[in-house]
């Protein structure tokens, strides 16, 4: 079971009260951004200033989502809520779940809420990087809310020519503000304009060019209704192999591809929660039996909050098909060698709360396992990310935890931060 956040303080063991100093500064691979207000309106023509993402002011029924549906509370009150409008549509509420740290749990709701009820550090970098320095956290990596975890937004958008300078818009502010002098603290994040994959290239080589090294992607584009990393044509070989010569990572967070796994359509809102990590399941099954890293030799790809228990069985697994189903299972010609041959410093996984995959992290590879925080999320271990760490780590090597908390986002992301 994972730890309890309100017990960690008293299940803390006196040993590593005494080693506390000597703990090693986190890199946190998944965390979030709220967009500020006025992110697209300052970046965009005038002439597009009706149709521009923008934040209303709205006095709403009262309301809330439920299992993903909005539901009005007959008889409420009038609330005020910031709402995100794109393309002369409401796209979405801001949410409480979109910041939920220094929130009581009970009040974590899918309620709508304004900029003026969200810790600052969910929009602002100082007080980001104040929140980041009371969790022991070091350096931060940032996915889109407005966009979607991979800019799906701009993919669904009418107006491909606005589509393409939001997202342009996005990666500027990502480069000249949010992440711009912290001294690598804040690690930008780019998207890119997924209908097309050769202008995704030229945006992965633009940014490339200013030292981003890390750009989002569908964990299942074809669920977007995009193709699959399958497609017979090579549908996508013009951004992989952008990604691959610029040594820029792929990442999938989990719910990219705009599903998430459930047993039914009736069942609670939590049994989907507790298999987020199906779909990075089946997203590495995806890429390990595509033949991607056997054409693309440098090429990574690394798995947000997908956590990383199920790694080794999955490996396991996927060998044994590909030895014993060779003669019909359609990979015998591009998947020369075993699949798990491919993962090591090809694919990475990120997890929070994972304590079976601490316990097989010599299965895994220590080199391949990143961690994360989750800010401002309702998940997120802020503020008691490090305390939470010690004891997740607490039968690890000194340099497996290095590797886990700090060694690994480094070396993948091309940090230049102390070692």
């Amino acid at each position: 079971m994972g730890v309890a956040r309100a017990e960690v303080h008293e299940q803390r063991s006196p040993v590593y009260c005494r080693t506390m100093a000597e703990f090693p500064r986190i890199i946190s691979v998944d965390d979030h951004i709220v967009e500020p207000p006025n992110l697209w309106l300052d970046r965009l023509p005038a002439s597009y200033a009706d149709t521009a993402p923008r934040i209303k002011r709205l006095t709403l029924p009262e309301q809330t989502y439920v299992g993903g549906k909005l539901v009005i509370k007959e008889g409420g009150k009038g609330v005020a809520t910031d709402t995100w409008f794109y393309e002369g549509k409401l796209i979405r509420p801001l949410l409480r779940v979109d910041s939920a740290v220094g929130v009581p749990r009970e009040e974590v709701t899918m309620t709508p809420i304004t900029y003026d009820e969200m810790r600052p550090g969910s929009y602002s970098q100082k007080e980001r990087l104040e929140d980041m320095d009371a969790n022991h956290m070091e350096a931060s990596l940032c996915f889109p809310t407005m966009p979607r975890f991979c800019g799906q937004t701009f993919t669904e958008a009418t107006d491909r020519d606005l589509a393409l300078l939001c997202v342009k818009a996005y990666n500027d502010y990502q480069v000249e503000e949010w992440c711009a002098g912290t001294g690598g603290r804040l690690i930008p994040l780019i998207i890119v304009p997924l209908w097309d994959p050769v202008l995704a290239a030229e945006e992965v080589y633009r940014n490339a060019a200013r030292g981003v090294h890390a750009v989002c992607f569908s964990e299942l584009p074809n669920r977007l209704g995009l193709p699959s990393i399958h497609d017979p044509e090579g549908h996508w070989d013009p951004f992989f192999r952008a990604c691959d010569e610029t040594n820029m990572v792929i990442n999938m967070h989990i719910g990219s591809s705009s599903q998430m796994p459930s047993t039914s359509p009736d069942a609670p809102a939590a049994v989907g929660s507790s298999l987020t990590h199906i779909n990075a399941e089946l997203s590495m099954a995806d890429w390990l039996m595509s033949g991607l890293f056997e054409r693309f030799k440098s090429l990574k790809v690394a798995y947000s909050e997908g956590q990383i228990g199920w790694i080794p069985y999955l490996l396991h697994r996927m060998d044994v098909v590909w030895e014993e189903n060779r003669g019909w299972g359609g990979v015998a010609d591009k998947v020369p060698n075993p699949p798990s041959s491919y993962f090591p410093g090809h694919v990475f996984g990120c997890f929070f709360d994972d304590p079976a995959g601490l316990a097989l992290i010599d299965q895994i590879g220590e080199d391949n396992i990143t961690y994360e925080s989750d800010y401002p999320h309702s998940d997120s271990t802020w503020p008691l990310t490090k305390q939470i760490a010690e004891q997740q780590m607490a039968n690890l090597t000194e340099e497996q935890r290095w590797k886990v908390l700090r060694g690994n986002a480094i070396k993948l992301f091309s940090l230049d931060l102390p070692a």
